[in-house]
């Protein structure tokens, strides 16, 4: 570890005091609600406990959006690409980079000035065992800690105000990268708990959410995503699924064999948290291997939805969206809670999820009752519909097209035209809930792909991937491969629409000024009013794949993003992919000798699908790693 930093750099503001008052009187999530409910601040990487992204801040409106200017920038010193966004706590702003990793805690006081910076050494192998780029989703705050989940599994408690390290534990068996785990989602900090997951489910890496101990580290609870009920933390008559006792062994009698321990199921989204019922939300990633043929059964608990009580891990309720996964539809975006959302004249407390797979879920967040599942672009062609008859057999489960499925049609078989793409209808980027308006503001994908499925065998720490893939634009969208939507999750319908010419892969921002703002692969910040209509565009060094933030500021009202293509949509560009040498390297790792096809094909099927998809965006962007902070005229 290296630090660096300015002596006597961090003076407590009037929200540091707040925040130190409660933090010796109260656990975490009472400060971070406190902190998070003045919109000043933004405390938590998704804004608050119930993932809205939505600020109260209003100087910014529809009529003077259009004046933004950009008051002040700061350069990472870092490449590759640049989810999540910064922390604003007070009169500090805390940054973070992909792969080393580093902090920045800069003083928005003092032009942004450096006041600590923390990168930690980690093994440049891991580099290699990050399936698609060296990305980092952000950082948490809790009692005075700043915590970050290093690419390594290796997570860290930091000093907020010296950056000193606090505590450090490793979450992976390993960070050399030898089994393949890595870590890329930002922590949640609950009561006085912060909770983690894991990546590598390319490698088959059996998922698990932990739970560490605020103060100094140690390990509360682990619940992996399948195996024993003893390791799934899964109560066989208490925890449901869809309203039934799950019963014993659900964790592995969906699995033939022992495959359920090189299993998937990776959590590397995002958490939410609900105080009135004590409950974590989450959703785990795709079963390993991709090749569906090889893992017959619906591999429970990978592509599901889990309810988790906050202080012991145990399960409440499941829901696998996508039983058998055969697209690596992972189920890990974001979940937002809605309280009394009106549904058929009733009102129910929610979770609404936009998965992978194309179909948008609203369920009862107390019971994991099923309440709404609709597809969100009408594209979606891999399914016709979920099944929301409590009495049918197939109730809850997405009914297959077999046209378009890759177990049907067998191993070596290039399955064609499946809608969504892998990289699904929309990915990781998080969308935004305004309770001004009830709708949701969600970017998406409008991808599709050819899949073909081929043999693998296991090895620790080696690709295990089973599967080659090609993207392309939806049909009849004229070459555009994304849409920025307004959705109604009490009806399940869109209601406007705006397409773009890449995925929109930023993650959404709603005020209460009625504008709404996003991020676009080419690089512009972009900002629409309620209806869709765009108000405002700046382009910023490199495409956009963080997540947009808002803040208050010496009374003024500030938007901040980070900017730097990458992610899986733009691993072509961040990974070097775009050369055909690279691009063969890439295949010669993960193909465990399969022939890749003719130069072209080699290409255009690296990075899992996705460099061939996206080639067009290095006719628009480049690397970089930039802070941008936008406020309007003096």
């Amino acid at each position: 570890m290296r630090l660096t930093k300015t002596s006597a750099c961090l003076s407590l503001t009037a929200a540091g005091f707040l925040a130190a008052a409660l933090a010796s009187t109260a656990l975490a999530n009472d400060e971070l609600t406190a902190l998070a409910a003045d919109s000043k601040n933004w405390a938590m990487p998704t804004g608050d406990y119930a993932n809205h992204r939505y600020s109260k801040l209003n100087q910014i409106t529809k009529d003077n959006v259009k004046d933004l200017q950009v008051k002040w920038t700061f350069s990472t010193g870092v490449l590759r690409g640049h989810e999540g966004g910064p922390l604003v706590i007070g009169d500090v702003m805390y940054v973070h980079t992909p792969f080393p990793n580093i902090v920045y805690a800069l003083d928005l006081k003092n032009d942004g000035k450096i006041l600590w910076k923390y990168e930690p050494r980690q093994d440049p192998n891991v580099i290699g065992i990050m399936c698609c780029d060296t990305v980092n989703r952000g950082v948490a705050y809790g009692d005075g800690k700043i915590i970050l989940n290093q690419a390594d599994t290796t997570v860290v408690a930091l000093d907020a105000k010296t950056g000193e390290v606090v505590w450090s534990v490793k979450n992976g068996d390993q960070i050399d990268g030898g089994k393949g785990e890595s870590g890329t989602a930002a922590p949640m900090v609950v009561k006085d708990k912060v909770i983690i997951g894991v990546s590598g489910a390319e490698f088959g890496v059996r998922g698990w959410t932990a739970a560490y101990n605020l103060k100094d580290g140690s390990l509360a609870w682990k619940a992996y995503s399948m195996g024993p009920d003893s390791e799934t933390l899964i109560d066989p008559e208490k925890t449901t699924h869809l309203g039934k006792p799950v019963g014993p062994d659900s964790g592995t009698n969906t699995w033939e064999g022992e495959q359920w321990k090189t299993g998937g199921g990776t959590t590397w989204g995002w958490f939410a948290y609900d105080p009135k019922s004590n409950l974590v939300f989450y959703g785990t990633g795709n079963p390993s291997t991709w090749n569906p043929v090889q893992r017959p059964g619906d591999n429970r608990w990978s592509m599901t939805l889990m309810a988790r009580d906050a202080d012991t891990g145990v399960a409440k309720w499941l829901y696998q969206m996508t039983p058998h996964d055969e697209w690596d539809y992972d189920g890990v975006n974001e979940n937002i809670l809605v309280d009394a959302m009106d549904i058929n004249g009733e009102k129910r407390d929610v979770l609404v999820h936009f998965d992978r797979n194309g179909f948008a879920y609203t369920l009862d967040r107390n019971t994991g009752e099923l309440l709404v599942a609709k597809k969100y672009d009408p594209k979606v062609n891999w399914a016709t519909e979920v099944v929301m008859d409590p009495n049918s057999d197939q109730y809850g489960r997405p009914q297959v097209v077999a046209q378009y499925s890759t177990d049907q049609n067998g191993e070596d078989t290039n399955t064609t035209g499946v809608c969504p793409a892998a990289l699904g209808t929309k990915d990781q980027q998080p969308a935004s809930y305004s309770p001004k308006t009830g709708l949701f503001y969600v970017p998406t994908n409008h991808v599709c792909m050819d899949y073909e499925p081929y043999r693998v065998s296991y090895t620790a720490g080696q690709p295990y991937v089973g599967a080659t893939v090609s993207m392309y634009p939806a049909p009849d969208s004229h070459g555009g491969m994304g849409n920025f939507i307004a959705w109604d999750a009490a009806k399940g319908e869109i209601v406007w629409s705006k397409p773009e010419q890449f995925s929109v892969w930023s993650g959404a921002l709603a005020t209460d000024g009625d504008v709404v703002f996003y991020g676009t692969l080419e690089g512009y910040i972009k900002a629409v009013d309620l209806d869709g209509n765009e108000l405002y565009k700046f382009k910023t060094p490199s495409g956009i794949i963080g997540n947009i933030n808002t803040y208050e500021h010496e009374g003024k009202q500030y938007v901040a993003v980070l900017s730097g293509v990458g992610g899986w949509a733009g691993i072509g560009l961040a990974g070097g992919l775009l050369s055909p040498e690279n691009a063969a390297a890439w295949h010669g790792a993960v193909g465990q000798g399969r022939d890749a096809g003719e130069e072209a094909q080699v290409v255009g099927t690296a990075g899992l699908g996705a460099v061939g998809g996206y080639a067009a965006l290095a006719d628009y962007t480049t690397l970089g790693g930039q802070l941008t902070v936008f406020g309007l005229p003096d």
